[in-house]
């Protein structure tokens, strides 16, 4: 009994140090309210892939701030991948449940439930792995960017550096090279179409898009007049005087203009579709 007691002991004392590890090790993300990342864990996990094959690795991004990326597409990406992305801190408990109990029906792995800022925490600092152990760190890191970040910061974040095909990383990257066109321009088709890939990017690709991603897109597209994106919210400095105009303001098509310091709150018609026809690419 005695032995046995010891070594429970004993166990209790290794899993606690070894989640004192886990969480001694997490990234600070704190320097991401300023900085912009200059390459993240998929982007380097690709170009080791890209080496064992002997292929050579090209990174084509283009970062851009958030005011710069189309109100369409920031509405197809929250309708795509995280609906909920205003009301939960980090982890959508609802989708979590409901996708633990379709995996548990069909013993499998066939639905998952991360939100945007958990995606943004796998892209920056994991992988692709269903390991349990970086599903914890990755959800330790999510309440960190929560904590840390404003919901324009994660955004602005994500639509930066998420994988938009072989070498395509970002918003910008990804509507040049599909659309010939910067992301202030997208249109709410574009938008749909390039937000309906998101789930699979190596697989669908929006240049030549197969008859499941035409059919997401359409579904995007539906829906995106009921999502809201965060309002663009410039760096807090004093406003000129009332009667003065705005020095340097320009408005740029999809991206509303904001009075530095102030949120905007974006135009609801925005992002809505027009017509009833389908995917007018």
């Amino acid at each position: 009994m005695r032995t046995f007691a010891r070594a429970l002991a004993a166990l209790a004392a290794a899993g606690f140090a070894y989640a004192a590890y886990i969480y001694l090790t997490l990234p600070d993300v704190r320097p991401l309210r300023t900085t912009n990342p200059p390459t993240t864990a998929f982007m380097e996990l690709r170009a080791r892939e890209a080496l064992r094959r002997g292929a050579p690795y090209t990174k084509d991004q283009r970062w851009v701030p958030y005011s710069r990326i189309s109100q369409n597409l920031k509405r197809a990406v929250l309708v795509a991948e995280d609906s909920a992305f205003w009301t939960h801190e980090g982890i959508d408990f609802d989708q979590l449940r409901e996708s633990m109990e379709v995996n548990f029906e069909r013993g499998e792995f066939a639905r998952g439930a991360s939100t945007i800022t958990q995606q943004l925490a796998k892209n920056l600092y994991l992988s692709p792995s269903k390991d349990p152990v970086r599903k914890l760190r990755e959800l330790l890191i999510t309440r960190r960017l929560e904590a840390v970040l404003s919901k324009q910061r994660i955004l602005e974040l994500y639509l930066n550096v998420i994988e938009w095909g072989d070498g395509i990383w970002g918003a910008e990257a990804a509507a040049r090279r599909y659309f010939r066109k910067p992301a202030a321009e997208l249109s709410p088709q574009e938008s749909a179409l390039l937000a309906a890939a998101i789930i699979n990017p190596r697989l669908l690709d929006p240049g030549h898009p197969t008859a499941r991603l035409r059919r997401r897109q359409q579904m995007i597209a539906r829906r995106m007049g009921a999502a809201t994106p965060p309002p663009v919210v410039t760096e807090r400095v004093a406003p000129p005087p009332a009667n003065e105009p705005l020095p340097g303001v320009q408005e740029l098509p999809g991206t509303p203009v904001a009075v530095p310091g102030v949120p905007v709150v974006p135009d609801t018609d925005a992002g809505r579709p027009t017509g009833g026809r389908g995917p007018g690419q």
